[in-house]
């Protein structure tokens, strides 16, 4: 084990999600925890960086990743990572749950999420209370819906004695069935199976009013939809424990990304049309969307190449994050405080681990950031296991220079 160690960072901008403030400075870290902020005299025994001017921001915590890719977390500057219960086989045992938190350390920290039901099938309760304790951060759906109003409203009051939050997916299955894509100008013209959009607004009313009946704490693990949007900010309005959050493909892609065929663009929820994206950005800007995630989900040449409706969805999102959510601070959407707040401060507030903040005593999970250097996505050159992004070859800016975890720097 790496003996604890003093370190401090200079000449940086510090990104305080507290105060939402930006200001230059630099972090002394003392035993894996934050020491000092700002201005401070340097131990003769630290170790030092030297920022040279880069944003000295928390790690990362990234709310529901389908995959633990540690490359991928390191190079995307996340340092927590919740892993969906989606796994081979799925976390649905407390020593599955147990094993899953050992994989990423001492490098990444990964909190398993529980699943709902046994094997995710929405049949039968899980052993939601002994994963807890075993160490869950929370308890989720997985990719599905739970169609069962009586089993959904079970798992909510059961999570709201335990105050565990409840993760989602919100579409009505019995709309969607088998579509690959949202209904309307694109799917018609490629002639693929689709489904109305208002099979998530759907999904989320329903759970929304079995939240607000039981006192749940309700996330959504992505919303895609202006009415979906317009629900919950009514939600949050009459004091229901809801949040809320998206990816970067569904604020900076419409399904018109799908054509011709690109199966890096088949997602989980799918794209949908303009009018929906353009909602989507209104809701990070008005606060409606409470985490930005980047449903970290690879999928190799065996599941991609192949027909549209037949490959799998999902995108190897973790180590783009950061650089394509830097778009919306470029345009003007959001300030750097708010984009980490998004990224960091929230999503560990909701799972309740460390992490979110550069405050004195809070643990050393940092990153440092040149958010001008350009960069081009490149699918066969990304760290993740697999490439599967529906942004390749797109220039960005914005690159992670340094993760610290507990004051060690790694990668």
């Amino acid at each position: 084990m790496i003996p604890p160690r003093t370190l401090a960072i200079l000449g940086g901008r510090l990104v305080d999600t507290a105060g939402g403030t930006l200001r230059d400075g630099g972090v002394l870290v003392r035993d894996r925890r934050i020491a000092a902020v700002g201005t401070f005299e340097v131990p003769a025994d630290a170790d030092r960086i030297d920022a040279r001017g880069a944003l000295i921001a928390p790690g990362i915590v990234d709310l529901g990743s389908f995959a633990i890719d540690l490359p991928a977390f390191t190079a995307g500057g996340i340092t927590r990572a919740a892993l969906m219960p989606d796994q081979s086989p799925p976390l649905d045992e407390a020593a599955l749950v147990q094993r899953a938190a050992a994989a990423g350390k001492p490098d990444v920290w990964i909190h398993p999420i529980a699943a709902a039901t046994r094997a995710l099938d929405g049949l039968e309760l899980a052993e939601i209370g002994l994963m807890q304790a075993a160490g869950a951060c929370a308890v989720a759906t997985g990719r599905r819906w739970i169609a069962d109003s009586g089993m959904m409203h079970r798992l909510l009051s059961y999570a709201s004695a335990l105050d565990l939050l409840v993760i989602v997916h919100a579409e009505d299955g019995g709309l969607t069935g088998d579509a690959v894509a949202t209904a309307g100008e694109t799917s018609t013209r490629l002639g693929l199976p689709a489904a109305p959009a208002i099979a998530e607004a759907l999904a989320v009313a329903r759970d929304l009013a079995l939240a607000e009946e039981s006192g749940a704490r309700l996330h959504f693990h992505q919303l895609t939809t202006a009415r979906s949007f317009d629900l919950v900010r009514a939600a949050k309005a009459r004091g229901v424990r809801v949040s809320c959050g998206i990816s970067p493909a569904h604020l900076l892609l419409s399904d018109q990304a799908i054509g011709p065929f690109r199966t890096f663009a088949r997602l989980s929820p799918p794209l949908r049309d303009e009018r929906d994206r353009k909602a989507a950005l209104a809701a990070v800007a008005d606060g409606t969307v409470d985490v930005l995630c980047s449903a970290h989900d690879p999928q190799g040449p065996e599941a991609k190449r192949l027909p549209f409706a037949d490959a799998a969805p999902g995108m190897a999102g973790a180590e783009t994050l950061l650089a394509l959510s830097l778009i919306l601070v470029r345009d003007g959407l959001i300030d750097l405080p708010r984009l980490f707040t998004l990224l960091s401060a929230t999503p560990a507030r909701l799972l309740g681990v460390p992490g979110g903040g550069i405050a004195i005593g809070d643990e050393a999970d940092l990153i440092l950031v040149d958010a001008d250097a350009p960069w081009r996505i490149e699918s066969e050159r990304m760290a993740a296991s697999e490439g599967n992004t529906p942004f390749d070859g797109l220039p960005v800016q914005g690159k992670v220079l340094k993760t610290i975890k507990g004051g060690q720097p790694i990668g």
